[in-house]
């Protein structure tokens, strides 16, 4: 069954870019006590991903903040080399890159679909949601190819 709002973010392990190197982090550690909007996409340096969809909440963080957003991720099935190294190039600052490396995550979510016929393999749904210390309190989840929900503003105005 698909997240939804009311539902505990599933146990796991993520990925990101640190000074040292690769480093895995616990869902647990990234979502408790904080309030965390989390935004997925199907794929790093992939066009509507680096044209709207990332630097969307990039030029939103201090808006997202000011209302009670602790942090802002941006999750991808994509490793982490991939995702800093889109970061950097999208000047994405303060908005933290995590990698989904096995889409263990974003299966656990059901929110994976199957690109293999584009030669991408498994990849996540684009979707933005608010995250309340571990608890999911809003979803926005685009049909497979869409961009009409997930984007920074809509998630703004349900804050």
């Amino acid at each position: 069954m698909t997240i939804s709002i009311g539902d505990k973010i599933p146990a796991g392990e993520l990925m990101e870019m640190t000074s040292s190197g690769p480093a895995k982090v616990s869902t647990a550690d990234v979502f408790a006590g904080k309030k965390v909007a989390l935004f997925a996409v199907p794929g790093a340096f992939t066009p509507t991903c680096s044209a709207k969809h990332l630097p969307g909440f990039v030029e939103n963080l201090d808006a997202l903040k000011s209302k009670g957003v602790d942090e802002v991720i941006c999750l991808s099935v994509n490793d982490p080399f991939v995702m800093a190294a889109w970061g950097k190039a999208q000047e994405a600052g303060q908005v933290r890159m995590m990698a989904d490396p096995d889409a263990a995550l974003t299966k656990a979510m059901n929110v994976e679909f199957d690109a293999s016929g584009a030669g991408l393999g498994v990849r996540s749904r684009r979707y933005s949601m608010l995250v309340d210390d571990g608890t999911v309190s809003q979803l926005n989840l685009e049909e497979t190819g869409g961009f009409e929900v997930s984007d920074a503003n809509t998630l703004l105005g349900q804050l």
